[in-house]
């Protein structure tokens, strides 16, 4: 009883109770259920062109790399033009990247068709959290994003095993056209009923005329931004995060459980499934932990554990040990999950929340480029994948120290103070 009660006081009535935060959390995990789909699969489908991890690598990161190249202008354009025409256009230029993505006739146009999807990504995203954060408060929006990552994990905890035995029963291109499909439902669904929330300049929230001027909301608003060291500090931490969930986990330890464990794409797809189901049971709470307790003691924490379990997995030496370095990184990344974007969003400043919301992800996707292509590098020079979790390991641990030492708390504890509110970090 008491844990129905606690999933419907953080689950079921905020849903309810916020219209537009369940059609957005929708909207992502039908978007994140074509992703999930992917994930088991790219780097199988990259090897049998004959390339090296480095290129299985690039065919991961390219798709980052676009993301960084369109997040700012998909950020400062939403708050110009409004969120729904990128919540629809995004998922459109998914579909149209992935359908290619299937036809690639070699590595090169694979890494083409992937960064055209990337693009999709970034218009989608970027747009999708900049919503949450539109409708927020610093007192639940820790929980907010929390179900708009859970909706985003829904999706990718189904999706590997859908796409592993998609590619099993079928073939490797087989999971890039299911992606296409449901990016297209995801579309339509963003279309008819995700509602518009910027508040776009030239007018204020009830329509009237506002005289402030368009740099504030456009590159103008850019610079105080990137000095912004709140913002600078956690963008450390999701660096580190979109850096492990590229590189260790999409890229190397594929690799290494098929290499040295013998795991085919399906074993594969049912343990990052696993690990995606614990990261959705672990998430909602630590959205209520973040916005109770504060960002940092959420954070903290778990990306320590993360770290921890990267090197467990660097001297795994059967299928036991790399579950249960499996579980533990899915508690760490879970744990950790909504509280680096609530942080973001407490310290950028309201009239630039889309071009902010967009840097921050250009941070992370600066990780989600560099993990694969790095780590792939240093598996090939070391002729060994434990070199390359090492390195991820202490990458995060660096990261999430200079987070914790510097960064100034924005929620109060309600262990000392019952009210929460947004401190002045990075201002």
């Amino acid at each position: 009883m008491a844990l129905f009660s606690a999933f419907r006081s953080q689950v079921t009535d905020p849903l309810r109770e916020n219209s537009a935060l369940l059609m957005i959390c929708v909207a992502t995990g039908i978007t994140m259920l074509g992703q999930g789909v992917i994930a088991p699969v790219l780097p199988l489908y990259a090897k049998d062109f004959g390339v090296s991890a480095a290129m299985v690598g690039a065919s991961i990161s390219v798709f980052g790399l676009a993301r960084i190249l369109f997040n700012l202008p998909s950020g400062m354009l939403s708050d110009r033009l409004g969120r729904r025409a990128f919540l629809v256009g995004g998922p459109v230029v998914i579909a149209v990247g992935t359908f290619l993505s299937a036809t690639a006739g070699d590595i090169w146009q694979l890494l083409a068709y992937r960064f055209i999807a990337g693009i999709g990504s970034a218009m989608f995203m970027t747009a999708g959290l900049t919503v949450i954060a539109d409708i927020s408060t610093p007192e639940n929006r820790g929980r907010n994003l929390s179900l708009h990552l859970g909706s985003l994990l829904v999706g990718v905890s189904i999706g590997p095993a859908v796409g592993g035995v998609t590619a099993e029963i079928f073939n490797l291109q087989a999971p890039f056209y299911l992606v296409g499909f449901l990016s297209l439902i995801c579309a339509i669904w963003a279309y008819r009923v995700v509602p518009e929330t910027s508040r776009r300049p030239g007018t204020t929230a009830a329509g009237a005329e506002d005289t402030a001027p368009a740099s504030t909301t456009a590159a103008g608003g850019l610079r105080p931004l990137l000095g912004n060291t709140g913002l600078l500090l956690v963008s450390m931490v999701t660096f580190s995060i979109f850096f492990t969930r590229t590189g260790a986990r999409q890229t190397v330890l594929p690799l290494l459980a098929n290499d040295k464990l013998g795991l085919t794409a399906g074993a594969l797809g049912g343990i990052f499934a696993m690990m995606a189901l614990i990261n959705l049971m672990t998430i909602i709470p630590a959205g209520a932990w973040a916005d109770r307790f504060g960002r940092k003691r959420t954070i903290v924490p778990s990306a320590m554990l993360a770290a921890g379990a990267l090197c467990l997995f660097a001297v795994t030496d059967s299928i036991g040990v790399f579950l249960g370095a499996a579980v533990l990184l899915a508690l760490g990344t879970g744990i950790s999950g909504p509280a680096p974007a609530a942080y973001a969003a407490d310290v950028i400043p309201e009239e630039s929340r889309g071009l902010g919301m967009g840097l921050f992800r250009t941070y992370s996707d600066i990780g989600f480029v560099i993990g694969p292509l790095l780590l792939g590098w240093i598996a090939d020079v070391t002729d060994s994948f434990r070199w390359s979790l090492f390195f991820n390991a202490g990458l995060m641990a660096a990261g999430v120290t200079a987070f914790g030492l510097f960064a100034k708390e924005t929620v109060l504890s309600s262990e000392t103070d019952n009210s929460h509110g947004e401190a002045a970090a990075g201002s």
